[in-house]
């Protein structure tokens, strides 16, 4: 019982924090406040009705149009709000497994808890840079930035509780653990950054252009500041698989094939892909990372 109302509780939530970053994705890039005004039809100016603002439910019964002058609202809306409850609702099934049991010790729970809250955010900033980017081509500083500091944190926070949960082979003090912790990551950080600008600089050699943007190279630190290094990298190998996916489905197009002269100036937003990546990564990376550690017999 505890684990269906706390998940009805956290898709709920996530429904509410993922309506907002609708808001937030459609001001930023207008740089409008997303305080004031009220939320309204971008088209007409109509202010929404408390009604007319209930997360996925209100886009559902207006059928995806404003109610006054009938304008597409647009798929991103209810995809946006339904993407951040599904991943906060994955984020917290840890969390709810460990309610259930009352024999756990309290730091387990903490543990856990820390974990959640942490890749609650974690998923936030990644839809939101994922949607700027496809939509803009912007990964703006004011979110990679404080992401990639909230990641160091929320890992160096992991690892002094982590501390503290008694383990069979070692023990190691929450001072030790937090330094290492700090030590590790900072590295991550600057080894993930440093891949894509090494990139980058290759491209405008060869090309003498650019090929790749600085907002790339932020967000691969604040992946491997939330992720790590291994799973930074297993990111950025699949963002990179979905990329040239995406690339080949462009070229086959009759539009992009009549371009033949321009299809290598065609844009793609690297950030989306990488943020996929990221959540990729993030639900199911150590375990593909061990996996093939396995197989490979190491």
């Amino acid at each position: 019982m505890i684990q269906i109302i706390g998940t009805i509780f956290v898709a709920a939530l996530g429904l509410a924090f993922g309506s907002f970053l609708n808001v937030c994705l459609s001001r930023w890039p207008a740089e409008e406040s997303v305080v004031q005004p009220r939320s309204h039809c971008r088209h007409c100016s109509h202010t929404l009705s408390w009604w007319e603002n209930v997360p996925l439910v209100s886009w559902l019964v207006l059928q995806g149009r404003c109610r006054e002058c009938r304008s597409w609202i647009g798929w991103r809306y209810p995809l946006v709000e339904l993407a951040v409850a599904v991943l906060w609702v994955a984020a917290a099934g840890h969390l709810f497994r460990g309610l259930i049991d009352p024999d756990l010790p309290p730091i387990y729970l903490y543990h856990a808890l820390a974990i959640a809250i942490g890749k609650m955010i974690f998923y936030w900033l990644l839809v939101a840079l994922a949607l700027l980017d496809a939509e803009n081509f912007w990964l703006p500083n004011f979110l990679t930035i404080p992401g990639a500091v909230l990641g160091l944190v929320f890992a160096l926070l992991v690892a002094g509780i982590g501390s503290l949960i008694p383990n069979d082979v070692y023990l190691h003090t929450p001072g030790y653990a937090i330094l290492m912790a700090t030590i590790l990551r900072l590295l991550s950080i600057l080894i993930a950054a440093g891949i894509i600008l090494l990139i980058r600089w290759i491209y405008w050699l060869v090309r003498r252009q650019e090929g790749m943007g600085l907002g790339d190279a932020k967000l691969m630190a604040l992946l491997a500041a939330w992720l790590g290094l291994p799973q930074a990298l297993f990111a950025f190998g699949v963002g990179v698989m979905i990329g040239g996916g995406a690339a080949l489905v462009l070229l086959a197009l009759p539009k992009v094939q009549s371009d033949a002269g321009g299809w290598a100036l065609k844009k793609l937003p690297l950030g989306t892909f990488l943020c996929i990546g990221g959540v990729v990564s993030s639900l199911w990376g150590q375990r593909c990372i061990d996996a093939y550690l396995r197989w490979a017999g190491f």
